[in-house]
């Protein structure tokens, strides 16, 4: 009895440890996301025209000496220490990440017969390796808008994968299902997986506006350039991801039709969230005491207005530093709200499915012991 007691604390002790060390990792994914956008911002994503030091040093080389050294390593782009450190303040940020998913993956390797998760730390260790590569890339690339949408995009990913490693260890920690019995939300699952595809196309266009710098395409508001409908938008020359690679996109390649069209696809990818999370949340909503759903609901309406405003403030006030950050990482929130939204609605509908389940399973054993009693009697 002394064992299978020690053996059960282990099991909650390993998880509880395993979700304090996610958790973590979530908080530091949208530091990475915040910094990678405050990097593009001040144009320093080629601080450093090397990877992974700075100009062949640990730290960006500040003493005259190290500016000598770096400057003859690399004549074509100077030292310059106001966009060096961002660059690797930003490396610094994801290296940690990185040691902390490596170290999360090894626990769970070593932990795997406490029934703890592994594939999924297993994963997402390897795809933390293919996305250092595609921010190698990203420099010695010099800022390729293909490479810079996909790392941004990995970003996001890498986010959201450390966010459903949450959830499923504070699942184990919780003992499983809900156990509250609530009814199912009337079909609506297949519909919040829409919405979450919605929130990635619309990162996605987010992603391939910053790096082809088409933020301030437009800075008027509802219009773009006084015309509702810009004639002269080009949608093939800013959409193409054919374009040959380099030398240096830093502030962007595109024509100022090409950015247009991109700045006026990502205003109507606004609003078709806006609208579908209007109607999908309101119904949700309405029928918050059946589904059990309406604290989360709540936490998506309240992200998803905020990155509205914030989206709007951006174009108003002509993309100010902080503002802009501070949509990226409102981005990350709402893709992780409606994510949490999604896993709720799952264990809720499991939870109330064992629960008819086990009742049935009653029924069944009370309708098999009377009829024993009746061929007894």
């Amino acid at each position: 009895m002394t064992t299978n007691y020690a053996s059960n604390t282990a099991s909650i002790t390993v998880p509880r440890l395993m979700l304090r060390l996610a958790i973590l990792a979530v908080g530091l994914a949208v530091v990475v996301i915040m910094l990678g956008a405050w990097t593009r911002l001040v144009h320093a994503g080629l601080g450093c025209p090397d990877w992974p030091g700075c100009y062949g040093f640990l730290t960006v080389p500040q003493s005259e000496t190290k500016m000598a050294i770096a400057n003859a390593r690399f004549p074509e782009t100077p030292v310059d220490v106001a966009k060096g450190w961002p660059e690797m303040i930003h490396r610094y940020a994801a290296g940690m990440l990185g040691l902390l998913v490596f170290g999360l993956a090894a626990y769970a390797v070593r932990q795997r017969k406490l029934n703890v998760p592994v594939k999924l730390p297993l994963f997402i260790a390897g795809f933390i390796v293919l996305q250092g590569a595609f921010g190698m890339w990203t420099v010695t690339l010099k800022l390729w808008p293909q490479v810079v949408a996909l790392h941004l995009l990995g970003g996001f990913t890498t986010l959201s994968l450390l966010a459903l490693l949450v959830l499923r260890l504070r699942s184990r920690v919780r003992g499983g299902l809900a156990q509250t019995a609530v009814l199912k939300s009337a079909g609506k699952r297949p519909w919040l997986y829409g919405g979450l595809l919605l929130v990635i196309m619309q990162i996605a266009l987010g992603g391939w506006t910053a790096a082809n710098y088409a933020a301030v395409a437009c800075t008027d508001l509802p219009t773009c350039g006084g015309q509702w409908w810009p004639q002269d938008m080009d949608f093939a020359h800013g959409f193409d991801i054919t374009q040959h690679v380099g030398p240096n996109y830093l502030g962007g390649k595109l024509n100022a039709d090409g950015r247009v069209a991109i700045h006026v696809s990502h205003r109507l990818g606004a609003v078709v969230v806006l609208i579908y999370f209007s109607v999908l949340l309101g119904l949700l909503w309405a029928r918050r005491r059946r589904n059990g759903l309406g604290q989360s609901v709540a936490v998506v309406a309240v992200v998803l207005l905020a990155q509205i405003g914030l989206g709007l403030a951006n174009v108003i006030l002509y993309i100010p530093l902080a503002v802009a950050v501070a949509h990226n990482a409102t981005g990350a929130l709402l893709l992780l709200s409606v994510i949490h939204l999604i896993w709720h609605e799952r264990q809720l509908s499991q939870g109330l499915q064992a629960q008819l389940s086990g009742a049935k399973d009653n029924k069944n054993n009370s309708t098999n012991s009377a009829k024993h009693q009746e061929i007894t009697a």
